[in-house]
């Protein structure tokens, strides 16, 4: 290319390495003037590079740029020109700021290519950066998962492709109709296991046994014990599928099932064998106490409920303000129940006998039940009160914004994530599509020229716009995709 004769002699004149060099420079159609005693205060990027490639031929220009006009001595790149505008802010204020809008993936990506380390990324910004790049596991992570559940390893045991079947028809739901089916069985064995709970509470509906005791009615214990074991099969199931055992047993939502399902087996034992070992009185008062465990079973909801898990998901990001909110609860409590006491120790018939029996007014007060079991009888009392539930109020509301922002942004991130996840599984059918198929070009041209475009001529214009990949994806797939949380 350096003996072209569209191009003169490129001028090694070296006084154009003196600090009052320009260097001109058009990025996406924006030009943008510099000097060389701007940029030689990074002398490892990309533009400072410009200043000394001039000497080094056209080989070392268009090594650096997309292309060179000698006349204007001008150089060109095609890159994003928003971003350009962000990263020369280095060369005048020591750090660059992103602007809002543009994509943190692309714009570390614009770093690399002008050769600006990333240090001088503002820590705001990094913090975007970082929430992006977590996002991008996260999708390579589902897909990843989506593709091994789809892929079929021929060299494994005929065991251990049942184990996955049972793991895939159990734990997902959306893999098949059947799974389906019994994800909705499991739903409603939960409702009518808690309905069962509550309505063997209503004395009318109770039995006396022989000696005297009010018990559950037999249907209603029958329901009982085929829920129970309903549910004894769905997780021995699960745990003889599940790959790892040990992250199973410790997992959350399955200690649940199993305190959901424990206490009937051991009021059962107890009942039977118990009374040989102790009085017939205290195995009744154990009983009775197991199956008030039976409550834990209604948290077996959130398994299938994707609201309730991003509930929980929310107010574990949300610490920080339920800290806070406990934190002025506490102190409001402290200081309107001393007051309420001293305040009303003059009248005769005080209810304030102390201040830690001041602390259930002012719970129930500042949270604004008020019960009525206790109240102020003297005026400055009154005006205690008054005071300490406008504050309930106000110190209760502060930290309330917050949380629900928290659960709004999981809740919409997590819908993004699946649509992306969705979308990186098109794209790479698509790209599988094109690899496969053997239509020859002339074919897609006379398809586009005739206005008679198939699937796999849209599909290969899709695939054409990919230019992203997923790192986590990349090492064994090489699916080139399109991230869809980019944008």
């Amino acid at each position: 290319m350096a003996g072209d004769s569209r191009f003169p002699d490129v001028d090694t004149d070296r006084s154009e390495k003196n600090e009052e060099t320009e260097i001109v420079v058009n990025v996406g159609g924006v030009r943008q003037v510099f000097y060389g005693d701007n940029l030689s205060q990074y002398p490892e990027t990309r533009l400072a590079e410009l200043i000394n490639c001039l000497s080094g031929g056209y080989d070392s220009i268009f090594s650096l740029c997309d292309d060179y006009d000698p006349g204007k001595r001008e150089f060109y790149f095609d890159r994003d020109p928003d971003a350009f505008k962000c990263i020369i802010d280095v060369y005048y204020f020591g750090e660059i700021h992103m602007k809002k809008g543009i994509c943190p993936i692309c714009f570390k990506n614009e770093m690399e290519f002008w050769k600006v380390d990333l240090k001088f990324l503002d820590d705001c910004c990094k913090t975007h950066l970082s929430e992006k790049k977590e996002e991008l596991e996260e999708i390579a992570r589902r897909v990843q998962l989506i593709l091994d559940d789809l892929g079929v390893d021929a060299s494994e045991s005929r065991w251990k492709r049942c184990q996955k079947y049972i793991w895939k028809f159990l734990e997902k739901p959306e893999s098949s109709y059947p799974a389906r089916v019994i994800a909705v069985l499991s739903f409603l064995f939960i409702l009518i296991s808690s309905v069962v709970m509550c309505v063997g509470t209503i004395p009318d509906l109770q039995v006396v046994d022989a000696e005297g005791n009010r018990m559950e009615h037999p249907t209603l214990d029958s329901i009982e014990t085929a829920c129970i074991g309903w549910f004894t099969m769905e997780y021995v199931l699960r745990l003889i599928s599940s790959p790892n055992k040990l992250h199973f047993a410790l997992s959350f939502m399955n200690i649940v099932d199993v305190l959901a399902i424990l206490p009937f087996y051991v009021s059962l034992t107890l009942t039977h064998l118990g009374a040989k070992l102790m009085e017939l009185s205290n195995v009744q008062q154990a009983v009775q106490a197991l199956r008030i465990m039976r409550i834990a079973r209604i948290f077996k909801l959130a398994r299938h409920s994707s609201g309730l898990q991003t509930l929980t998901y929310a107010l574990k990001r949300s610490f920080k303000e339920l800290g806070l909110l406990l934190m002025y609860l506490a102190v409001g409590i402290f200081v309107f129940s001393a007051l309420g006491y001293t305040m009303e120790q003059s009248h005769p018939e005080t209810l304030f006998k102390s201040i830690p029996q001041s602390f259930w007014w002012a719970i129930i007060t500042m949270t604004t039940v008020g019960y009525g079991d206790i109240y102020p009888k003297t005026t400055l009392g009154k005006l205690n009160a008054a005071i300490s539930f406008l504050c309930g109020v106000i110190a209760i509301a502060l930290p309330i914004h917050p949380i629900i922002n928290n659960f709004v942004r999981y809740y919409n991130k997590q819908r993004v994530l699946e649509t992306a996840a969705k979308h990186e599984l098109e794209l790479m059918e698509l790209n599988s599509a094109e690899g496969k198929s053997t239509s020859s070009k002339s074919e897609l041209e006379d398809l586009a020229r005739q206005g008679k475009e198939g699937p796999f001529y849209s599909s290969r214009l899709k695939v054409s716009h990919s230019d992203t990949f997923i790192h986590l994806l990349s090492e064994e797939k090489h699916y080139r995709t399109r991230l869809q949380s980019c944008k």
